[in-house]
């Protein structure tokens, strides 16, 4: 792949997704729906960015009052409530109840759409209910002008992926389908792409000739708390690094999108991806934090690792020859998401470069979370000596770019209804992101134990030659 395009495309992008003038969410009364959901739509129709029905999806014994309630109280989980904001929010509000055995209940959906030319359906339940779900709009007529909005995962490995697909293309082609990836819609990732090609600084220095290797860290540091009978089933890789972290990197190692159109978006993002390596399993490191299999839900001798991490190479003219390290992990000594990468040192035997060969290298961190920015890490000369140098940071927040779950949630919402698929993850992506960690899924050897607190099993130091750098604790 060409470092840049040779030529620009100025042919006009005609196709333009069909807006919403409905919004139906299914699973309004779950878990992800109160923490992120509802608060989101009450801060889009407060900021008045959206002002369409809100059919909420029940499978019985709630009310219209009740849904209101459960809004409210979810909105105000997350602050003081703008009553007046809220009045608006809650008149859009409508209830419908369905049965998934009974397609004919899905009709409860058309009569509170009504004069609804196309609809946005929402699918926040679990992923085995997607296929039923979008079987029984298509029985009741609601699948026709339509859209259809899945959460992550999408299926379970490359297999069930492109199985889902085929059940759901049945009823919504792909052109229809959004697969979310509330990542997207964080300010900070899409950052990156501003960062690295608006600043001929960072442009032209992310390239192999500069680069010695590059670093991606997304540590939390909390456990599985009360997740643990989903999480033992789904495993740090299938939790973040199949999604979030590959996502990331595709915005970091693809190359500069021709037009601002969503296709060509999309179609740098899968590009890049198609040339990172499927990771061999000698190439990665998994462990488990002692305590874990105590944890409600989590299965006896369970081989789940809460930790991972892994390396691999990117086949492109920019990027061949530069190591990439992933890693992830839970009770970790911080929360922070970062992207580090390092350079080249100085080349030994001038003045001014010999001192330099014996101290840290310059770094770019590429901060994500929680306060997104970007770090230098530079060399100066000592005070009165120069053969000495000292290494400094010069820190840049930006303060003004969210990266809250619920900020980056009114954006997938916002683009769930008018359409635009930029937020989303196409199918293509899709098969590419199971295809890279595809090895890694299920394996059945027992994971490092690792004591909480700590950076994770000293095996996977041997992943990188110059040791891991480690994000600095939040302030």
């Amino acid at each position: 792949m060409n470092d840049s395009p040779t030529e620009l495309d100025t042919e006009p992008h005609t196709h333009v997704a069909q807006a919403a003038d409905a919004l139906v969410l299914f699973g309004v009364t779950g878990d992800l729906a109160k923490k992120m959901l509802l608060p989101a739509l009450y801060e889009l129709v407060r900021k008045r960015l959206l002002d369409v029905p809100i059919v909420g999806v029940t499978r019985g014994g709630w009310s219209i009052d009740r849904l209101r309630k459960h809004a409210h109280e979810a909105v105000a989980a997350h602050g003081e409530v703008d009553e007046g904001a809220f009045a608006q929010f809650a008149d859009l509000l409508r209830l419908a109840t369905v049965d998934y055995d009974k397609p004919d209940s899905f009709r409860s959906i058309a009569e509170q759409t009504r004069g609804s030319r196309f609809r946005a359906h929402y699918l926040a339940i679990p992923p085995g209910l997607y296929g039923k779900a979008a079987a029984c709009l298509a029985e009741a007529g609601l699948a026709d002008d339509a859209r259809l909005i899945v959460e992550k995962p999408f299926g379970h490995d490359l297999e069930s992926a492109r199985a889902l697909q085929a059940e759901l293309s049945e009823h919504f082609p792909e052109e229809r389908l959004r697969r979310v990836d509330h990542y997207l819609g964080k300010d900070a990732i899409e950052d990156l792409l501003t960062i690295r090609f608006a600043n001929t600084l960072l442009s032209e220095t992310m390239h192999r000739h500069h680069v010695r290797c590059v670093q991606i860290t997304m540590a939390e540091d909390f456990d599985v708390a009360d997740r643990g009978g989903f999480y033992d089933a789904t495993g740090a890789v299938r939790d973040v690094v199949q999604n979030h972290m590959l996502q990331m990197l595709a915005y970091l190692i693809m190359e500069a999108p021709r037009t601002s159109a969503a296709a060509d978006i999309l179609d740098e993002r899968a590009r890049a991806l198609k040339a990172v390596r499927t990771v061999h399993p000698d190439d990665y490191v998994r462990g488990q934090y002692e305590g874990y299999t105590d944890v409600r839900g989590v299965r006896p001798g369970s081989t789940t690792e809460t930790y991972a991490a892994l390396r691999t190479f990117v086949d492109t003219d920019r990027w061949a020859g530069v190591p990439f390290t992933l890693r992830s992990g839970k009770a970790l000594p911080t929360s922070a998401t970062e992207i580090v990468v390092e350079l080249y040192k100085a080349p030994f035997g001038y003045f001014h470069t010999a001192c330099a060969q014996e101290t840290d290298p310059n770094l770019i961190r590429l901060r994500i979370s929680p306060h997104a920015g970007v770090t230098f890490d530079l060399l100066a000369q000592h005070e009165g000596d120069a053969e000495t140098v000292d290494h400094i940071s010069a820190k840049v927040d930006f303060t003004h770019l969210t990266g809250s779950g619920t900020a980056a949630y009114e954006l997938v919402l916002t683009d769930a209804v008018s359409g635009d698929p930029r937020r989303f993850t196409r199918m293509d992506i899709v098969e590419e992101s199971w295809r890279i960690v595809g090895d890694l899924l299920d394996a059945e050897d027992s994971p490092t134990a690792y004591r909480p607190g700590s950076w994770g099993p000293a095996e996977a130091d041997d992943l990188t030659e110059a040791g891991w750098h480690r994000p600095a604790r939040p302030a």
